[in-house]
């Protein structure tokens, strides 16, 4: 679907790590390079014309934002570089300031590394507790086994919708509502859902939802933190510079501009702001819908195919998402990897930034496969193929 608009699809490559980044289409490519050799200015700096046509441009990227993932209101949209640090700034900037002893952090095992890390930092900082959600059979999160975690100390849940290990798509709106009664706050990494599904904040009711533009066709170094208006003007900001002031005369006189200004200090990554909204507009052009409907239909394939080979293993056998994560028995999943990219195959191997998965899973290292709307059953049936003999996988490792 759409392989002629990638330019890396051009070359002998079969690429299913689509959970690691993505490619990038032509168009977010030349709305990037217009960008540098056409009107390359500062945002919010300059009076003067290329410098408007920057903050249009940057401030359109904004507004598709907000439409793309439902929210209410522009102000909402904060530029990051990354879910990494939306995830940080929430951590650090709201929680930080109203965490206290003793109060709970729900997670589960199988959340990536920036899902997991600055609530450690934060539990360890203020001396709040960090307690996990047991997960089923599957390894899927389940309202009913939320709720025999949370307790009235509990003031955060965050999770993923989709994790880039299991792929399973967590009730993220039931969650919402649960824990809304209960005045707990939910923060949902969307890293592996808002590229692949439809997603709305509004019917969703989350409190904050991070993602990054790079695992949505856009560029690297972008990202986007999402948060209901009245929780973001409590955030105390963690960058301090030019931009988000509106004046200062010395420590005790400062102002800060309103939202999202004041939480975007200094220059920030223009061209990728760009490139994400270009990247938005062509995903819109093909269908949220359309993309979640072809991966199922991707994955359902890929799971056939694969359930017949004796001696692999599939970990998230019964997950709905585009991601598949397997072992072949006896063989370390690096090794398969490097086996496979002889043939110009890519795949992931290895925790995959989910280091305590294993403790859910038994599994500390496996092989990751995550589809997107490019990838073909063609591809599929190559990938498939290069596994059917384990002896040819074991000669042609080293």
């Amino acid at each position: 679907m759409h392989r002629e608009d990638f330019p890396m699809l051009q070359q002998d490559l079969i690429y299913l790590d689509n959970g690691a980044t993505s490619f990038k289409p032509k168009v977010v490519l030349e709305a990037m390079d217009e960008y540098y050799s056409s009107y390359s200015a500062n945002a919010h700096r300059g009076d003067y014309d290329i410098s408007y046509k920057v903050d249009l441009e940057y401030e359109n990227t904004r507004e598709l934002v907000k439409n793309f993932i439902n929210a209410p209101l522009k102000e909402e949209i904060i530029f990051t570089s990354g879910a990494t640090e939306s995830l940080n700034l929430v951590a650090t900037g709201f929680f930080e300031n109203i965490i206290e002893a003793g109060d709970e952090i729900v997670l589960t095992k199988t959340e990536h590394a920036s899902n997991v890390l600055p609530w450690f930092r934060l539990a360890k900082n203020k001396g709040a507790v960090i307690r996990y959600i047991p997960l089923d059979k599957d390894y899927f999160v389940t309202l009913d086994n939320l709720k025999s975690v949370v307790t009235n100390k509990t003031k955060i849940i965050a999770l993923a919708q989709v994790t880039n290990v299991i792929g399973d798509v967590r009730p993220i709106k039931e969650i919402c509502q649960f824990a809304h009664q209960n005045n707990i706050f939910v923060v949902v990494d969307g890293s592996q859902s808002v590229p692949h599904m439809p997603v709305d904040v509004q019917d969703l009711d989350v409190d904050f939802l991070t993602f990054s533009a790079h695992k949505m066709c856009g560029p690297t170094g972008t990202g986007v933190l999402y948060g209901k208006k009245e929780l973001l003007e409590a955030f105390e900001p963690i960058n301090l510079g030019g931009g988000m002031n509106e004046s200062f005369e010395d420590e005790y006189n400062v102002l800060l501009k309103s939202l999202p200004t004041r939480l975007e200090a200094g220059t920030p990554n223009i061209a990728g702001v760009i490139g994400l909204g270009a990247a938005i507009k062509y995903l819109d052009s093909i269908g949220m819908t359309k993309i979640n409907q072809y991966e199922k239909e991707l994955r359902d394939y890929l799971i056939a195919k694969l359930e017949k080979i004796s001696y692999i293993d599939i970990i998230n056998f019964h997950s709905s998402s585009g991601i598949v994560t397997f072992n072949v028995d006896n063989i370390f999943s690096q090794d398969v990897a490097y086996y496979l990219n002889r043939y110009n195959i890519c795949v992931r191997a290895g925790s995959h930034c989910a280091k305590l998965a294993k403790n859910e899973t038994g599994v500390k290292n496996t092989c990751r496969i995550s589809l997107y709307f490019y990838n073909t059953k063609e591809e599929i049936d190559k990938f498939v193929s290069l596994l059917q003999d384990k002896e040819k996988i074991i000669a042609e490792m080293f």
